[in-house]
């Protein structure tokens, strides 16, 4: 299917573009959202005159998305969450999870803004890219832990799935010997 963009979309084009796309995508995602018009004559005539008015509108999304890009560029986001001694949380941190938190910080952004491939399953730093509108990304960093004081603990750089952390020992002094004995009962002979 044949559609004129109006305005610009990744990995496709430029608003005032005419593209062609499958029907599916037209029609489930471009059409429904009014990011595409099907290309006709009476469309094309339609875009033309309304040119000005969507070049105008998209420079103001874009500025405003700048204005809140430059607040929350390399912002830091605490993420509680139960988790095992291994540092696996027992559920994970979706999109949903991250514009709550952002939210809570007065940040108003839609699910969709959130770019993030696979949930986040483990605690620790993660960062995350938001596109607050078609040119404009930022990076936020999320912190997930398992409470408000490991949280300021590990942005402070210490690490909480090492042994020394959970444990309380060393990682370098740990030797198989202090496990091990091979000299016991019944070590090393064969039966």
């Amino acid at each position: 299917m044949q559609v004129i963009l109006l305005e610009r979309v990744p990995k496709l084009g430029q608003m005032g573009e005419t593209v062609k796309v499958r029907d599916g995508f037209a029609r489930n995602y471009l059409l429904p959202l009014g990011k595409a018009l099907r290309s006709n004559e009476a469309n094309k005539k339609r875009f033309e005159s309304e040119r000005a008015t969507l070049e105008a509108r998209n420079l103001e999304r874009k500025g405003e998305a700048l204005k809140v890009a430059e607040v929350l560029d390399g912002k830091s986001f605490v993420v509680v969450r139960a988790a095992g001694e291994t540092g696996q949380l027992y559920g994970s941190v979706a999109a949903r999870d991250i514009v709550d938190a952002l939210a809570a910080d007065g940040f108003t952004i839609g699910r969709n803004q959130v770019d993030l491939n696979t949930p986040i399953k483990e605690i620790g730093l993660h960062k995350v890219s938001l596109h607050l509108h078609a040119e404009v990304e930022v990076s936020v960093q999320l912190n997930v832990a398992r409470s408000t004081e490991e949280a300021e603990r590990q942005s402070q750089g210490e690490s909480l799935t090492s042994a020394d952390a959970i444990y309380g020992v060393d990682e370098d002094a740990l030797r198989p010997e202090d496990f091990f004995d091979p000299e016991a009962d019944g070590a090393g002979e064969d039966e």
